[in-house]
C-alpha cells in the first residue's frame, strides 16, 4: 500500500501544482524554460504513474476487503464509464459543445470514471486509488473553473465536427478499453457482466 500511496502522491502532486503552487510553477517554467519544465513534469508524472500501478498491483495481490459491492454496481460502472470516455475525448477533440459548456471535460471525465469505479470495487486499495482520483478531480475542476472565471473571455466556439469527433472517438475508446484493453492491462474483464 505504501507504493500505491507514494505513486498517487507523486502523480497527483505534480498535477496539483496549478492548484496549490501556481505562482511557484510559473517561476520554475520561466527559470527552466518550457521544454525542460515539460520534460521534468513528464518524468515525475511517469514515475508516479508507474509507482501507483505497481503499488495497486501489489495491494490487489493481498486485498483488504471493506465491502462486497452488489452485482448491479458493475452495470452502473459500465454505464458511467461511457460518458467518462466521451468527456476524455472532448478534451482533445476540435472545439466542441462539451468543452465549451464544461470547460474542463477531462477533469469531469476523471470524476465520473473514479466515482464509477468506487461504486463497484470494495477493497482498501480501490478506495485509496479511486477515492484519491475523485477527490483530486473535484478540487482540480473547481480550481480550474475559478481560474477561467478570473481570466474571463468567452468559451471557444463549438463545431458539429468537434461534437462528432468527441462522441465517436470517446465511444471507440470506451469500446476498445472495455472489451479488450481492461482485461489485458488490468486483468479484469468488465464486460463479463454483460455477456
Amino acid at each position: 500500500m505504501i507504493e500505491l500511496v507514494a505513486g498517487l502522491a507523486l502523480f497527483l502532486g505534480v498535477h496539483s501544482l496549478p492548484i496549490v503552487a501556481g505562482d511557484w510553477r510559473s517561476r520554475q517554467v520561466a527559470r527552466l524554460g518550457t521544454g525542460p519544465w515539460k520534460g521534468l513534469y513528464a518524468l515525475v508524472s511517469i514515475a508516479g504513474f508507474v509507482l501507483l500501478v505497481w503499488g495497486y498491483g501489489l495491494a490487489r495481490a493481498e486485498p483488504v476487503v471493506l465491502w462486497t459491492p452488489p452485482r448491479w454496481t458493475y452495470h452502473l460502472t459500465i454505464a458511467l464509464t461511457v460518458p467518462a470516455f466521451v468527456l476524455l475525448a472532448a478534451a482533445y477533440a476540435p472545439p466542441n459543445r462539451l468543452r465549451a459548456r464544461i470547460g474542463h471535460p477531462m477533469l469531469a471525465g476523471t470524476k465520473l470514471w473514479a466515482l464509477a469505479h468506487l461504486a463497484s470495487n470494495g477493497t482498501l486499495a480501490d478506495v485509496v486509488l479511486f477515492g484519491a482520483f475523485l477527490a483530486w478531480a473535484v478540487v482540480a475542476f473547481v480550481s480550474a473553473r475559478r481560474r477561467d472565471r478570473l481570466q474571463g473571455g468567452p468559451p471557444a466556439a463549438a463545431t458539429l465536427t468537434g461534437d462528432l469527433v468527441a462522441l465517436l472517438a470517446g465511444l471507440a475508446l470506451w469500446a476498445t478499453f472495455a472489451w479488450w484493453l481492461h482485461a489485458w492491462l488490468i486483468g479484469i474483464d468488465p464486460m463479463v457482466w454483460v455477456r
